[in-house]
């Protein structure tokens, strides 16, 4: 390769890049983009592979609950105006890629990169700390979402073999601690290039629970048979539609804990669509020709419009199935009833995806904290330095000591918080209210209108400002519901002692 293509390549894989690097010509060669990068290989089903994995993680099982809480209304149409509220500012996130041109601009390679040549100034600052804690709790969400399905498989196989008479009560904080391994071991893949066939499965895992939670409600609602055990409560066999127009009623809950709940499902509906925070991180894989937002623009309009359907479907059925009831996991609500074996394997494929998810959320933060500790001690050989370990078959891995200790004590940290944290619902929707309006709806209205230069007072500046209020308000909304509730569970809360 030669030295000056073993310099590029030891940067690629640091993630470590001199921007300030001559670009070259339109298209680049025929082994470097046009920043002096290696090819990028990316295609609209990769990004759609990426998006489909961020998109359809955990929150498209609390969306069962957010429909209840909202009624047969409000439910469906705030999940169509998610939608297309994070469709179009995503069109406009990914127009801000490039600075300039939008064939031979020059790059942005990470949000903060868009925002810093857009934007500017403190806006910067605050950009960096909103998408980056919105990321680690991202990662603490799915710590507790995966632990919840691996203890719904075990306490589904222990009720069985005790024939429902053992309650089969059990301590989350094991199950937290051997995702926490994987997770040590897969974040040791150096960058978001690498991440692409982790994506597909996981991809490929969120359509199957997806599929099979959508058709245990549709069965339930249908009144099929099941064989369940007459010790259970309930059975898939019910025959009716529940649920109503203005959802959960009060009796079953008071006026103002509807208020509140309410809230906090336009949280759960917003983390559900959330992804806006590592766009660009998924767009800087995408190959060119055609122009990168081109490309971006269809993946998301795929990705959006699968996730949508299935959202709708999700969401309607298991309010469908259990009305005011239904749970803030979907999975766990149908919990011990048979097909049990069917049952496990959607809780299988939710603790897969999320190994997946965790990483493609992750990366982002990887490569920020790896960039920055580079730029700021260049002759520390712990944080430069690639030690070349050799695999039979495949091409050497390279580990980076400073990698494998800091990747490793982040998820060790977003472990022991979970174990501390363990509330899933109210939790997602924190997570979805304090990202949605910074990173999914202000920062790329802003940046667009920058970029474009739109005038003070058009039409469209007026247009793209009422947009930004609007979801300002329901971001405000949001948090203070999901905060009522974290609240009300810290009342009852045993720290490392959660038993569920």
């Amino acid at each position: 390769m030669g030295e000056d293509g073993a310099a590029r390549n030891h940067l690629h894989n640091n993630q470590v890049f001199d921007l300030s690097i001559d670009v070259l010509p339109q298209g680049g060669t025929k082994c470097y983009d046009d920043d002096g990068r290696l090819k990028r290989s990316g295609t609209v089903w990769t990004a759609s592979a990426h998006i489909i994995t961020a998109v359809i993680g955990s929150g498209v099982l609390s969306l069962a609950w957010a429909t209840a809480q909202l009624g047969w209304i409000a439910g469906p149409v705030v999940m169509i105006l998610f939608s297309f509220v994070t469709y179009y500012t995503s069109t406009l996130l990914a127009a801000c890629y490039r600075s300039g041109d939008p064939v031979n601009g020059k790059r942005n390679y990470t949000y903060m990169d868009a925002v810093r040549s857009n934007l500017g100034g403190f806006k910067v600052k605050i950009c960096g700390w909103v998408q980056y804690l919105n990321l680690f709790g991202v990662a603490i969400g799915y710590t507790i979402a995966s632990s919840i399905s691996m203890m719904a498989i075990k306490r589904s196989n222990c009720f069985h073999a005790s024939g429902g008479k053992n309650p089969c009560h059990m301590n989350s904080n094991p199950y937290m601690i051997a995702f926490g391994i994987v997770e040590i071991i897969f974040s040791q893949i150096p960058d978001f290039d690498q991440l692409w066939w982790l994506s597909i499965v996981a991809a490929v895992m969120s359509f199957t629970y997806s599929t099979i939670g959508l058709g245990l409600g549709i069965a339930k609602v249908a009144g099929i048979n099941s064989s369940v055990a007459t010790t259970l409560r309930f059975s898939l066999q019910t025959g009716k539609i529940r649920g109503s127009l203005t959802g959960i009623s009060v009796g079953t809950v008071t006026q103002t804990q509807k208020i509140w709940r309410s809230f906090q499902a336009l949280g759960d509906i917003a983390f559900a669509y959330s992804y806006s925070l590592i766009l660009i991180e998924i767009q800087d894989t995408l190959k060119a020709p055609p122009a990168e937002s081109k490309t971006m623009k269809k993946a998301t309009l795929i990705s959006v419009g699968v996730t949508t359907l299935f959202y709708m479907l999700c969401g309607c059925m298991g309010y469908a199935a259990f009305g005011d009831l239904s749970p803030g996991n979907l999975l766990t609500g149908f919990g011990f009833y048979n097909p049990f074996w069917l049952l496990d394997i959607a809780n299988a494929a939710i603790v897969i995806h999320l190994v997946g998810a965790y990483q493609v959320y992750c990366q982002p933060l990887f490569a920020f904290i790896e960039k920055s500790a580079t730029e700021r001690f260049p002759d520390s050989e712990f944080i430069t330095k690639d030690i070349k370990i050799p695999i039979p078959g495949f091409r050497p891995y390279n580990l980076n000591l400073f990698r494998l200790v800091w990747r490793t004590i982040f998820v060790i940290i977003t472990t022991l918080i979970s174990m501390l944290l363990p509330f899933f619902n109210d939790i997602v929707g924190l997570l979805g209210a304090l990202g949605f309006w910074p990173l999914t709806v202000y920062f790329p209205v802003e940046m667009y209108i920058s970029l474009k230069k739109i005038p003070k007072w058009s039409t469209r500046w007026v247009c793209l400002q009422i947009l930004s209020i609007a979801c300002l308000f329901i971001t405000i909304a949001a948090a203070t519901g999901s905060i009522a509730g974290v609240v009300l569970d810290l009342k009852s809360f045993k720290p490392f002692a959660t038993v569920y």
